[in-house]
C-alpha cells in the first residue's frame, strides 16, 4: 500500500504507465457496465431537461420534443461519471499534496489575456461551449469518441484522435502566436 501511494504522489508519471493505466479503466468500465464511458451527453441531457419546460407550450419551437425525447426525462448515468470524475480527481490532487486553487493560473496566460479574472471566465465559457458543440458534431468527447473508441477500435476514434491533435496546435497558433 505504500509503495501504491508513493507512486500516486509522483509529480509525473511515465506517459507510457499513464496510458497503460487509463487504458486498463476503460476496459474494465466497458466488461462491467456495458457501456462506453463518456460526458459530453450530460451536458445535452441538462439542457434538455432545463429546455424542454421552457419551450413545451411553443408549437413553433419542437426541438426538446423531437429531438430530446429520451434524454428530457431523468439525469442519465453519465451525469454520475461527471460526479466522479469531480471527486476523484480531488481525491487526486489531494493524495499528490498538490492542491492550489488559483484564479489566474500562470504567466502564460497574463502574458497573452492580462490579469483579469473575469476575462479567464469568459473565455473558458466560450471554450467550453465551442467544445461542446463540437462533440455533439463529431458524436463525442474526448473521453467517449477517443479513449473508449479507440479501445473498440472505432474507425471515428482514429479520425477524432488525429484531428484533436491538429485542431489544438491551430488554436495554439492563433492565440499564442509567437510568444511560446
Amino acid at each position: 500500500m505504500k509503495w501504491l501511494l508513493k507512486q500516486l504522489q509522483r509529480d509525473l508519471w511515465s506517459p507510457e504507465v499513464a496510458g497503460i493505466g487509463l487504458g486498463l479503466v476503460y476496459v474494465l468500465a466497458l466488461l462491467l457496465s456495458q457501456r462506453a464511458p463518456g460526458v459530453s451527453g450530460t451536458f445535452f441531457n441538462i439542457a434538455a431537461i432545463v429546455g424542454k419546460p421552457l419551450t413545451a407550450g411553443d408549437p413553433a419551437n419542437q426541438f426538446f420534443v423531437t429531438i430530446f425525447p429520451p434524454v428530457t426525462e431523468t439525469i442519465g448515468w453519465q451525469f454520475w461519471i461527471v460526479i466522479g470524475l469531480f471527486f476523484g480527481a480531488l481525491a487526486s490532487v489531494l493524495i499528490g499534496g498538490h492542491f492550489k486553487l488559483t484564479l489566474i493560473p500562470v504567466e502564460q496566460w497574463r502574458d497573452v489575456f492580462g490579469g483579469a479574472v473575469w476575462k479567464r471566465w469568459v473565455i473558458a465559457f466560450i471554450g467550453g461551449v465551442i467544445l461542446q458543440i463540437g462533440a455533439g458534431l463529431a458524436g463525442g468527447c474526448t473521453s467517449g469518441l477517443a479513449l473508449a473508441g479507440g479501445v473498440q477500435l472505432s474507425p471515428a476514434a482514429f479520425l477524432f484522435i488525429p484531428g484533436i491533435f491538429i485542431s489544438g496546435a491551430i488554436v495554439q497558433l492563433l492565440v499564442y502566436r509567437d510568444k511560446y
